[in-house]
């Protein structure tokens, strides 16, 4: 599983923009990407900085994702963000919710 985690700084007084941005246009496009599995984010008690983090089956996919759909997730970002977003990708190697460890220590 590939998580894919956004920092970026938020103008100010947008924590409740954000918030509805994701949930009315970003989470929409995502659920119609192939391999998308999760989506949450975390925004920083004064408002500031929000993370956001992806998950995804398989690194392909989340690469399409980012080829494909990501400018137009950056446009509806634009209202709400300073400056340019951060985006890493990473490895999951461990997830309560989606049972990775379980599976993993399995194949062994």
């Amino acid at each position: 599983m590939i998580a894919r985690q956004v920092s970026m700084v938020l103008k100010a007084d947008c924590t409740a923009q954000i918030t509805r941005t994701i949930k009315n246009e970003f989470i929409p496009l995502l659920r119609k990407q192939k391999g998308f599995k999760d989506e949450t984010t975390f925004v920083v008690p004064d408002g500031t900085e929000a993370i956001g983090i992806t998950l995804w089956d398989h690194k392909e996919n989340a690469a399409a994702y980012y080829r494909t759909t990501y400018l137009q997730v950056l446009e509806l970002l634009a209202r709400v963000v300073e400056g340019t977003t951060e985006v890493k990708t990473l490895e999951v190697s461990n997830s309560t919710h989606h049972k990775i460890a379980a599976r993993a220590a399995a194949a062994f």
